[in-house]
C-alpha cells in the first residue's frame, strides 16, 4: 500500500512524505479543491491540483483502461484523462457546460526514485476551494460507502454536510501511474 503524500519543497517540487509525518500536527486547516461527480460533493488537497481547464474534446486511444476516457495534449504534452465515475464503478456523467478537467500531479516513489505522473481528472463541475481543519476530518466509514473506502482520505464536515476527501495516491495508484505511463508513447503517436 502506498503510504505517501505531498508537500512543496522550497523550489516549488512536490517531494513524498510518509502519511504518518503529512498528518497535520497543528489545528491549521489544509485547502481541498471541491466538485461535484455524481451528485456528491469530493475534494482533493491543493498541492496535488495543477491546473483547472474546461473540457475538451478527447482523442481515444486503444487499450487504455476502462476508466481512461482518452487524451489531451496540454501545450504539448500526453495527459491521460480520467474518468472518476467510471474509477468508482459507476455509469459515466454526461457531458455538460460545467464539466472540467482538473488536472492533478501524483508522485510515487519508485526504484529510480520519485517519479510524477500528470493525469486529467474528468469532473461534473468545480465548485470552490475551501480550508477544513484536521479537528473536521472524520474516518471514511467502515462499510456504506458508495466507493472504495481505501479511495477515502476522509469525510470532512463542511457547513454540516459531508464532504469526501479523496486519496489520490490511491485512487490513482502506482500500479494505475505505471499503467498509464508505458501507453503514453502510443498516446502520442495516436495524437500525431
Amino acid at each position: 500500500m502506498n503510504t505517501s503524500t505531498h508537500t512543496p519543497s522550497p523550489s516549488g517540487a512536490v517531494a513524498p512524505l510518509s502519511r504518518a509525518a503529512a498528518r497535520p500536527v497543528s489545528s491549521e486547516p489544509a485547502q481541498y479543491l471541491t466538485f461535484m461527480l455524481g451528485g456528491e460533493t469530493f475534494a482533493i488537497g491543493i498541492l496535488a491540483i495543477k491546473e483547472i481547464i474546461e473540457y475538451q474534446s478527447l482523442t481515444a486511444v486503444p487499450m487504455m483502461p476502462e476508466c481512461v476516457r482518452g487524451v489531451i495534449n496540454l501545450r504539448g504534452a500526453v495527459v491521460p484523462v480520467m474518468d472518476l465515475q467510471a474509477r468508482f464503478g459507476r455509469p459515466s456523467s454526461p457531458i455538460t457546460k460545467r464539466t472540467c478537467i482538473v488536472i492533478v500531479e501524483v508522485r510515487a516513489q519508485t526504484e529510480d526514485g520519485p517519479e510524477g505522473q500528470v493525469i486529467g481528472v474528468l469532473v461534473d463541475a468545480v465548485n470552490e476551494v475551501i480550508d477544513i481543519a484536521p479537528g473536521e476530518v472524520e474516518p471514511p466509514p467502515a462499510f456504506g460507502a458508495r466507493i472504495r473506502t481505501d479511495f477515502m482520505q476522509g469525510m470532512g464536515k463542511v457547513k454540516g454536510k459531508f464532504v469526501i476527501l479523496l486519496d489520490v495516491d490511491q485512487v490513482f495508484s502506482l500500479d494505475d501511474i505505471a499503467q498509464l505511463a508505458a501507453l503514453a508513447p502510443e498516446a502520442q503517436a495516436a495524437m500525431e
